[in-house]
C-alpha cells in the first residue's frame, strides 16, 4: 500500500524530503504500471511504452523540482528567486513534454497541450469534443495528472510557508516550528503525503461504497482532492446517479480546498481550534452565501423549482468556491446574474495552503482588514497609527503589499485576457466567466472552451491557467530579463 511505503520512506524524508518525495513519486508510478497491467486498455497501453514512459518521467521531474525547493526553503541562504525559477520551470516544462503523448488520442498539438496545460494546473477546461470512445489510459492520465498536479501545489505552497519572514507562515499558526525550521519542512513535507494519500484512499472507498463504481471512484476522487474537476463523462457530475455520490464528490473537493496545515491542528490542539480558524470560517461561509444566492437566481431566473434550485445551487456553488469545477447542470443555460455568483466565487477561492485555486480567501481577510482600518483611520488624528492585526498578529508591510500586488494582477490579467474574446464576438458575461475559470483554476464553462475555438483564444487560456495557478508573481519574476543573470544564491 501506498501509505506503508510513505512510512518506509520517513528516513529518506528527514534526510532529503526531496529523494524521500521521488522515492514515493517512483512508487506511485510503479503502482500506476501494474495498474495499467491488470486492466483492460490500462495504463501499459498508454499509446505505447515510450509514451507511457514520458508521461511518468516528465511528471516527476518536473514536480520533483517543487520538492528540492520546498527541501531548501528553510535556509537563509537560499534565493527566493531560485525557488521561484524552479516552480515557473517545472510547471511549464511538465505540459510541454506531456502534450506528445497525449495526442495518441486523436487530438491536434494545440488541443493536447492545452489538455495537458489544464491537467498539471489542475483547472479541469478541455477542448476534446467528448470523452465517449475515449481509451481508459487516456481518462486515467488526465485525473493522474491533476493528481499530480495538486500534491506539486500544495508542497510549493508549504515551501512558502515556511520560509522565515514570509506571511503565510505566521498566518497560517506556524510559529511552533519558528526554532526548527528546517525541521518543520521536513516534517510537512511527510505530513502533506500522508494526509494526501489518506484523503485520496478515503474518497474512492466512500465513492466506491456509494455505488459510484470502482471506475469512476478512482478518477473522481483523483480530481476531486486535487481540486482539478476532470471528470471521465461529459456530463460532469450528472454521470454519477444520485445525490449521495455527487455530495461526496463535491465533499472532497472542499476537502482539498482547505488548508493541508490544519489536519492536524485538532490532533494537537483539538476540534475547537481548528472550528476557530478565521480562513476556514471565512471559505464556508462564503460557500454557504454562494449557494444561497445561487439557489435563488435558479429558482426565480431559470424557472427550477425549489428542489432542482436546492440540489444545483449547493452543488455548483461549492464546487464553485473550492474551484473544483465539477458541474450538476449546463451553465452555458443559466442566466446572467446566476454566472455572476459564480464568477465571484471562482475568483476568491479557497484557502493558502491547499490545492485550490483563486485570489485566496486569506488575501481577502486581508483585503478587507485593510479597509476597515483605512476607513477607521479617517476618524482620527493625522499623527495617530494602527497596527493592522490579523489573528493577534501585526502585519508587516512587505506582507501588505504581496497581497495587495497579487489581487491587482488578478484583476489586470483577468480585464486584459477578457477584451480579445469579447473583441472577437462572445457575449460579456460568458467571455468574463471563462477567463474567470481559467485564470482562478476552476474549470467550469459557459460553453466557450471547444475544439472550435480560436487558436488564439486557446492561447490566452493556457497562459491564463499557468498565470494563475502560480499567482502571477512567479511568473513576472521568472520571465524579468534582470533576474536572468547573477547571483542566485545571497551571500
Amino acid at each position: 500500500m501506498i501509505f506503508g511505503h510513505i512510512t518506509k520512506s520517513n528516513s529518506t524524508l528527514i534526510s532529503d524530503p526531496a529523494e524521500g518525495g521521488l522515492q514515493v513519486f517512483r512508487y506511485i508510478e510503479h503502482r500506476a504500471f501494474r495498474f495499467g497491467a491488470g486492466a483492460p486498455n490500462g495504463l501499459h497501453n498508454f499509446w505505447g511504452l515510450p509514451h507511457q514512459l514520458a508521461v511518468c518521467i516528465d511528471c516527476r521531474r518536473a514536480f520533483c523540482l517543487r520538492f528540492r525547493t520546498v527541501a531548501t526553503a528553510g535556509h537563509e541562504t537560499y534565493s527566493n528567486q531560485r525557488g521561484h525559477e524552479h516552480n515557473g520551470t517545472g510547471l511549464s516544462l511538465c505540459p510541454t513534454s506531456l502534450a506528445y503523448p497525449m495526442m495518441g488520442s486523436g487530438l491536434t498539438f494545440l488541443d493536447a497541450f492545452f489538455e495537458a496545460i489544464s491537467a498539471v494546473t489542475t483547472t479541469g477546461l478541455s477542448t476534446t469534443a467528448t470523452m465517449a470512445g475515449k481509451p481508459q489510459s487516456f481518462l486515467f492520465a488526465r485525473a493522474w495528472m491533476q493528481w499530480y498536479g495538486g500534491l506539486g501545489i500544495v508542497v510549493m505552497a508549504l515551501g512558502i510557508m515556511i520560509k522565515p519572514g514570509q506571511a503565510a507562515r505566521r498566518l497560517g499558526n506556524m510559529g511552533d516550528y519558528e526554532d526548527d525550521l528546517i525541521g518543520a519542512t521536513r516534517s510537512h513535507v511527510r505530513y502533506i503525503l500522508l494526509v494526501y494519500g489518506i484523503l485520496t484512499g478515503m474518497g474512492i472507498l466512500l465513492l466506491w461504497i456509494l455505488g459510484a463504481g470502482g471506475w469512476n471512484a478512482v478518477l473522481f476522487t483523483l480530481a476531486a482532492v486535487s481540486t482539478g474537476g476532470f471528470s471521465p463523462h461529459d456530463a460532469s457530475l450528472k454521470a454519477l446517479h444520485g445525490l449521495p455520490v455527487q455530495s461526496a464528490v463535491i465533499f472532497l473537493s472542499m476537502a482539498g480546498a482547505i488548508s493541508f496545515i490544519y489536519y492536524r491542528r485538532p490532533f494537537r490542539e483539538g476540534w475547537r481550534v481548528e472550528m476557530n480558524d478565521r480562513q476556514t470560517q471565512i471559505f464556508l461561509l462564503a460557500a454557504l452565501l454562494s449557494a444561497a444566492l445561487l439557489i435563488f437566481f435558479l429558482r426565480n431566473n431559470n424557472g427550477l423549482d425549489w428542489s432542482q434550485a436546492m440540489r444545483h445551487g449547493i452543488l455548483n456553488a461549492f464546487s464553485a468556491q473550492s474551484t473544483a469545477g465539477f458541474s450538476s447542470m449546463d451553465l452555458s443555460r443559466i442566466d446572467a446574474g446566476s454566472k455572476l455568483v459564480l464568477i465571484f466565487s471562482m475568483l476568491s477561492g479557497g484557502c493558502i495552503g491547499s490545492t485550490a485555486g483563486g485570489i485566496k480567501i486569506l488575501r481577502l481577510i486581508i483585503l478587507m482588514r485593510l479597509l476597515y482600518l483605512m476607513i477607521l483611520k479617517a476618524g482620527l488624528s493625522p499623527h495617530a497609527t494602527i497596527d493592522i492585526k490579523l489573528e493577534g498578529r501585526s502585519l508587516q508591510s512587505d506582507e501588505i503589499q504581496n497581497t495587495m500586488s497579487i489581487i491587482i494582477l488578478f484583476i489586470l490579467f483577468i480585464t486584459l485576457s477578457w477584451f480579445p474574446f469579447v473583441a472577437m464576438g462572445y457575449d460579456p458575461m460568458n467571455s468574463l466567466f471563462e477567463v474567470v475559470s481559467a485564470i482562478g483554476t476552476v474549470g467550469l464553462s459557459s460553453g466557450i472552451t471547444s475544439p472550435d475555438l480560436h487558436p488564439f483564444l486557446k492561447g490566452i487560456l493556457c497562459a491564463d491557467m499557468l498565470l494563475g495557478r502560480l499567482e502571477i508573481l512567479v511568473w513576472l519574476v521568472l520571465l524579468t530579463p534582470r533576474n536572468w543573470l547573477g547571483e542566485r544564491w545571497e551571500e
